[in-house]
């Protein structure tokens, strides 16, 4: 069996496929890629199925020995990875040859990057799912973020041929935007018309606060009109809650499962994995959409990514 040996992980490389939704009943929200249409592509590129297992590198890669050689993907941001030297170009698929070691820098652009293997990281499923939940220590290996000296095992090869490459025009297409879309929220009417215009009006910062769970923003600060917390209830990823300082807090990947705070907003599904590639200091806007509207962009885009593995 192929491996991949951990000579330095970075500042946060964890196991992720596309999560485990449906137990959020239990409190285990979905986790998986904060940015699942790299991962998705990535893995198509080397005939993975999408839902394959990778690394997800933060802000920082590490080095990574390939001891029996493998074909590998690199989606996301650029983190100017090189083989040996050599660079490797995001969203082309490149053989490491036996004994190689694959160097992966720091963010040249958005917060993460994703190592794709041809097989896919073969960790032991949890609840259907081989993706690190940090806070509860499920999925993954062991539960946790990557160490020094880990080894991951790389499954059989699929049957699917590798591809070629993404289409410079589809890769931007599908980039991350810093114009975020949303609808409005649970609770949008419980906020008064000047505070919801000063939210679409306003240019917000990501704060250090930003991880797997949630990003905190600062900027105007918005008031809900009501006394108090709301009664605890469900909350959906991509939910932008208003505490009450009024700074608003987008709820990400390994969100809780319930909330007390008024949600004025909610990132439409095709923008978030936008909001994976948010690192502090990052300035965003928001948008407001309608429902169809929303449908249509998510459509649009699952089409291209479709219309592009075919290609591929």
């Amino acid at each position: 069996m192929k491996t991949i040996r951990v000579e330095s992980p970075g500042l946060f490389t964890t196991v992720q496929d596309l999560g485990r939704p449906g137990f959020g009943p239990i409190g285990v929200s979905a986790s998986g890629a904060c940015d699942p249409i790299a991962l998705r592509v990535g893995n198509l590129l080397l005939g993975n199925t999408e839902n394959a297992a990778g690394l997800e590198m933060t802000l920082q890669g590490g080095r990574y020995l390939f001891p029996e050689g493998a074909m590998i993907s690199l989606g996301g941001s650029d983190f100017g990875a090189t083989v040996d030297g050599s660079p490797v170009p995001v969203w082309v698929p490149r053989e490491v040859m036996p004994g190689q070691v694959l160097t992966v820098g720091r963010s040249q652009s958005g917060a993460r990057a994703y190592l794709c293997v041809r097989g896919g990281v073969a960790v032991p499923l949890v609840l259907g799912s081989a993706s690190t939940h940090i806070l509860s220590g499920l999925g993954g290996l062991e539960g946790r973020p990557l160490r020094k000296g880990d080894v991951l095992p790389i499954g059989p090869e699929p049957e699917r041929p590798p591809r070629r490459g993404v289409r410079e025009s589809a890769a931007a297409e599908l980039g991350p935007r810093k114009m975020l879309r949303v609808t409005d929220g649970p609770q949008t009417d419980w906020f008064a018309d000047s505070t919801i215009s000063d939210f679409y009006a306003s240019t917000y910062t990501v704060t250090p606060e930003a991880n797997r769970m949630g990003l905190r923003l600062e900027g105007k600060a918005l008031a809900s009109g009501v006394s108090g917390d709301m009664m605890t209830e469900g909350v959906s990823l991509g939910c932008i809650q208003v505490p009450s300082g009024g700074q608003p807090v987008i709820l990400f990947v390994e969100q809780q499962t319930t909330g007390g705070y008024p949600k004025i907003a909610n990132v439409i599904a095709a923008d978030l994995p936008s909001v994976g590639q948010l690192k502090p200091g990052d300035q965003i806007r928001f948008v407001r959409l309608d429902l169809r509207e929303a449908r249509e962009l998510l459509y649009m885009q699952e089409r291209l990514i479709r219309t592009e593995s075919s290609y591929l």
